[in-house]
């Protein structure tokens, strides 16, 4: 069984794109700095001047912005594989199920083997829900999309009251545990990821679990289903496809910027206010970027949209759709180049690099896909890890090389 050759809708290859270079600015601090630094940034490194700015700037922009995106974009590209079974007069309910089965699978390599931050477990998981909704109107979406942005927000937020209320010795150990870390725990864990591949894999593979349990469970796989049906209600309203007015994506942008921005930049003022406190900063300090990112998300959408709609950035645009067509093979890059780069089977430098320098190295890597890319697409049909995931899902093996004058199909 094999998929009919179509055109690539491009807007959703830029706006991909887009999301992968951008989630890498978040991501680089879990690849290179102890795991509580990236919930709370005062707890590993130092936070002022420069540091402090460049940390300010990403969870503005980026922080559960780009892993929005995608997981809109993935509640898009459910429709759009789905709705061409469909045409065709086909079920395609064991396909889907058999994608998101794969998807896992390489989830749980990924983060036990490489990276304990993975996405593509949420994904798989997340996505299996979603195509129970895929037949409902768009409003009805919207309405879903929130109710699980809110259950994800209320259990974390009973889950925050509840720790509140532990003595003083078992709160303590909680927070030592998940938000600021004593400095031999620190050391401990420096020394773990600097050393080879096997001693780094308990922590690892201990992360990656607690990733795959109380963080899917309690907080980001309801927002992740959220995401996904959102995206479904934009494909569905032709918005991420590109095909609304430009003062549609106008409105979203400003709105987007306007409103979204200053919320999550509250609460970063709230949590600097109460000193990156585990009582406040933890459960309540985050449900403003929680929130907020939702709304940033539609501004970043509009902005995109309205890019690929203009005649200038051409080149930059052709690269960041190729980035696109190849997003699942470019976020396993990411953890390559990251890996050998931070840990002990590299290079090395897990803690030894400041925020700064890190985005120094997260301009250089996207410089390196951004070239890569273009020049992969001109050749192949997809991405080394799409066409596997294509082939496995079809249980047939696809063609890789580029079809003369044609474009790769999309799964």
């Amino acid at each position: 069984m094999t998929g009919p050759a179509v055109e690539r809708i491009t807007p959703i290859d830029v706006l991909r794109g887009f999301a992968l270079l951008g989630i890498l600015v978040m991501n680089i601090q879990s690849f290179s700095m102890p795991d509580a630094a990236y919930l709370n940034p005062s707890a590993y490194g130092d936070l002022t001047g420069a540091n402090r700015l460049v940390w300010i700037v990403g969870h503005l922009l980026t922080d559960e912005k780009m892993f929005g995106i995608f997981s809109m974009l993935f509640g898009a590209g459910i429709l759009l594989m789905t709705g061409r079974i469909e045409r065709r007069g086909g079920r395609p309910g064991a396909l889907h199920y058999r994608r998101m089965a794969w998807l896992t699978l390489f989830g749980l390599l990924h983060g036990h083997l490489l990276w304990s931050g993975d996405i593509l477990w949420f994904y798989g998981l997340g996505g299996m829900v979603a195509y129970l909704f895929r037949n409902r109107p768009p409003r009805a979406l919207v309405a879903s999309a929130i109710v699980f942005f809110a259950i994800g927000s209320a259990v974390f937020v009973a889950i925050g009251l509840l720790v509140a209320q532990l003595p003083a010795d078992a709160f303590e150990a909680f927070a030592r545990e998940n938000w600021r870390p004593t400095a031999a725990m620190i050391a401990d864990e420096i020394a773990t990821f600097r050393s080879g591949w096997l001693q780094q894999m308990p922590v690892r593979s201990g992360e990656a679990l607690f990733m795959e349990t109380f963080i899917f469970g309690v907080l980001l796989g309801w927002k992740t289903i959220g995401n996904m049906l959102l995206g479904m209600a934009l494909f569905k309203w032709r918005v991420v496809t590109g095909e609304q007015p430009r003062p549609v994506y106008q409105r979203m942008a400003v709105t987007g910027f306007l409103v979204g921005l200053p919320i999550v930049a509250f609460g970063i003022w709230r949590n600097f206010a109460a000193g990156w406190d585990a009582r406040y900063s933890f459960f309540f300090g985050s449900q403003f970027n929680y929130w907020g990112s939702i709304i940033v998300d539609m501004g970043w959408i509009g902005a995109v949209m309205l890019a690929c709609s203009s005649t200038g950035l051409a080149g930059l645009k052709a690269a960041l759709a190729a980035l696109g067509r190849t997003a699942f093979s470019s976020y396993i890059l990411q953890t390559l180049i990251c890996s050998a780069l931070f840990y002990g089977n590299g290079l090395g430098l897990f803690g030894a690099v400041s925020r700064v320098q890190q985005i120094s190295i997260v301009i250089a890597i996207w410089i390196v896909q951004l070239v890569l890319a273009p020049l992969w697409i001109r050749r192949f049909a997809y991405g080394p890890l799409e066409w596997l995931w294509r082939s496995l899902t079809y249980w047939q093996r696809m063609p890789f090389l580029q079809p003369a004058g044609a474009r790769a199909a999309e799964l």
